[in-house]
């Protein structure tokens, strides 16, 4: 049973936030009153109290909020639990969703001692259920069902589409396809054809948001500018090229330019990464064949299956 110590909030962007006794956790925001808040999967941070006093014991002279954190946590190390957790306060319910953050540039508390805790000991939860909270107040852990839908990103690689003058019509139907067949699509996005952007997302969707498969688009022929490949073999600890070889041979029964593609397939920790084709009938192809055996796989890397061998 972990608990409470500290209720952080900041009214505006921008300006650090501050401890206040109680607060209310409100659906479909975070906090009451807290400027951080949205529609969005970073609604409510949790920092473990803990980690805070192993840094202080470093020499850093922080006050609560210093970190931009909303809620410090004794109890729990926070970094090890898996994306899905769940956290019940009293009445209100918080949804683990991403583990760590970018630090896009160096805060003041990094400039003075070297080192920030927040970027990876920090964690998001999105708002289940609403309700009070109060310093001192019991939290429990709730591990995540087994059973819960695999999750899924779908990222589309296209200049034209990430400048706004073409329209994305084949990560719709990815999405589309990955809903139908009962997975959680919690992200998608529109990249231009650079393999360092692409890398970047790759490595955040499956380190911080821990997202069971990655679905890219495009970016998988002949072209300079098709480095959809590379990226993904640039990020993953393995390949599982056999669902890429099978995508490729299904295809070629469609149309003999299959054998053009380019596209890979691998793993990066517990996230699969598919590369699937550019154009949206492609894509369905592709998806029609893959998605009922990809479950299995799936499950193995999360934990909730196990190998199977033919006798």
């Amino acid at each position: 049973m972990g608990k409470i110590i500290v209720i952080c909030i900041s009214e505006a962007r921008g300006t650090q936030k501050h401890e206040v006794e109680t607060s209310e956790i409100v659906e479909g925001w975070g906090l009451k009153d807290d400027a951080h808040g949205g529609n969005w999967h970073r609604q409510v941070s949790l920092l473990s109290y803990e980690k805070i006093e192993e840094f202080r014991a470093r020499g850093a002279d922080i006050k609560p909020g210093a970190f931009g954190e909303n809620l410090i946590i004794e109890g729990y190390d926070l970094r090890s639990l898996p994306v899905g957790t769940r956290f019940r306060i009293g009445d209100a319910v918080l949804e683990l969703t991403q583990i760590g953050k970018e630090c896009h540039s160096h805060c003041l508390i990094y400039q003075k001692m070297g080192d920030c805790i927040m970027p990876r000991e920090g964690v998001f939860t999105q708002v289940v259920k609403g309700g009070p909270i109060k310093k001192g107040d019991k939290i429990e852990m709730i591990p995540p069902d087994k059973n819960r839908p695999f999750t899924a990103a779908v990222i589309t690689l296209s200049d034209k589409g990430a400048a706004g003058e073409r329209e994305d019509k084949s990560g719709p139907t990815a999405v589309r396809m990955l809903e139908e067949a009962g997975y959680e699509v919690k992200e998608t996005l529109i990249l231009p054809d650079e393999r360092i952007p692409l890398e970047i997302q790759l490595k955040r969707l499956a380190d911080q948001r821990q997202i069971d498969v990655i679905m890219t688009t495009g970016g998988t022929g002949f072209s300079v500018r098709d480095i959809t490949p590379e990226a993904t073999i640039a990020v993953c600890d393995r390949m599982a090229n056999g669902i890429a070889e099978a995508i490729r041979a299904y295809s070629l029964t469609i149309t003999p330019r299959a054998m053009l593609s380019r596209a890979v397939s691998g793993i990066r920790g517990k996230t699969l990464i598919v590369n699937l084709p550019g154009s949206p009938k492609a894509v369905e192809e592709a998806l029609e064949y893959i998605l009922p055996s990809l479950g299995h796989g799936l499950g193995i890397l999360r934990g909730t299956e196990g190998e199977c061998a033919r006798k």
